[in-house]
């Protein structure tokens, strides 16, 4: 029984159960999609596109170039379905009713509080629900018209999609895919398979599953590890976590400075290397977990879509570079799509950079643009290791 794990031997059994360090199909298709998502367990979903949107790049970074229409067919489609789980994301059909209880919660704090948008518009739900009773899966574009269209800043929701959503999260709703990545939304029986449709998993149950899932994907974490990635209270989470030590599924262990129980999964590799390069999306799990970043990999991250520019630190949308079990930069991309070219806005040099990392980083890049139908790399004079990331990308 293993009872003490070195960091760095922590910070590889991460890495490999998130994927990483395992030899890649030449071209990774859906059966390969297919095994990653039950691997990580969700894929989370954001509409920023200055580069990539938020679940292509996970895939990207584990499997290399491949064609997202295929990922598109999987993750729009019927095996697939999407809820609220570490945020919006894609899951395995079969994970949804392992969170039936959370939109029993929704449900029932709308319920409790007269002044949500729910409780306030029960005509325009009841009308919602009647015209997908009607019609079949619908998108919000499809049931918009100009006396219901959104109102004020262009990020406003429309009266017809804060209906859509919020029948979506208490469950009276389903996701029905994507059409260009706007969802559509169907009565549950509509779409739902019956033996999803017909399941009842007790909340206990459920949340000792859902932790089960996200230990699995850590490979070793603490209590608040593995409650974020299904964003799980802790009072659920503990007597999860005991019953999972119970069963042999979970073996406690420590962790020189992380200063707090661990974890470790019975089926988690052990690995002697970690032979990794990525660039990582700021959704991606590795590092979506701020406190854990820091404490694995000593990268402080914080994502500064939302801060204004001027109070930016390292830029709008920065993706931390994984080499081997390190994070030694962090680059702020965009994919200039009518210039057809990958533009580094700025590149951040960390304090476990070494010479030889430039040059790896710089064949990232060349593949990224690759696979973004992209040209040239473009590096902007911003950031401590622009300059030499821009002479490197010169040179070959």
């Amino acid at each position: 029984m293993v009872e003490s794990i070195s960091p760095a031997l922590a910070r590889r059994v991460a890495l490999a159960a998130q994927g990483f360090g395992a030899a890649r199909q030449v071209v990774p298709g859906t059966r390969q999609f297919g095994v990653l998502l039950r691997r990580l367990g969700l894929l989370q979903i954001d509409s920023v596109n200055v580069y990539e949107r938020s679940h292509y790049q996970p895939v990207f970074a584990r499997l290399g170039a491949y064609d997202k229409a295929l990922l598109d067919k999987l993750t729009y489609g019927r095996a697939v379905t999407e809820y609220w789980a570490h945020e919006a994301s894609f899951l395995p059909m079969e994970t949804l009713p392992l969170l039936a209880w959370r939109k029993d919660d929704y449900r029932a704090y709308y319920a409790s509080h007269p002044d949500s948008w729910g409780a306030s518009n029960p005509e325009t739900m009841a009308w919602l629900l009647a015209e997908l009773q009607a019609k079949g899966p619908l998108r919000a574009s499809d049931i918009e018209h100009e006396s219901n269209k959104r109102q004020g800043p262009w990020w406003g929701w429309s009266d017809v999609k804060r209906g859509l959503e919020t029948l979506f999260r208490q469950g009276d709703v389903v996701s029905a895919g994507r059409v260009r990545f706007e969802r559509a939304y169907a009565l549950p029986e509509q779409v739902l398979p019956s033996a999803v449709l017909n399941a009842s998993v007790p909340r206990a149950d459920a949340v000792r599953e859902l932790v089960a899932i996200s230990a699995r994907a850590h490979g070793i974490g603490t209590a608040k590890d593995l409650a974020d990635y299904f964003r799980l209270k802790q009072g659920d989470v503990q007597p999860a976590i005991a019953e999972l030590v119970s069963s042999g599924e979970l073996l406690p262990v420590t962790v020189p400075g992380w200063g707090r129980p661990a974890w470790l999964h019975r089926d988690a590799r052990l690995p002697r290397r970690m032979p990794a390069a990525a660039l990582l999306s700021p959704f991606d799990p590795v590092v979506w977990e701020r406190d854990r970043a820091l404490r694995m990999f000593d990268f402080h991250y914080r994502i500064e879509i939302y801060t204004p520019q001027p109070k930016r630190v390292y830029g709008y949308y920065v993706l931390p570079v994984l080499l081997d079990d390190r994070i030694p930069a962090r680059l702020d991309l965009k994919s200039d799509r009518q210039a057809g070219v990958l533009r580094v806005q700025a590149a951040w040099a960390e304090p476990s950079l070494v010479p030889d990392d430039v040059p790896r980083i710089a064949a990232l890049l060349r593949d990224a643009a690759a696979w973004q139908g992209l040209g040239p790399v473009e590096v902007m004079p911003r950031g401590t290791l622009a300059p030499a990331l821009a002479a490197e990308l010169a040179a070959t």
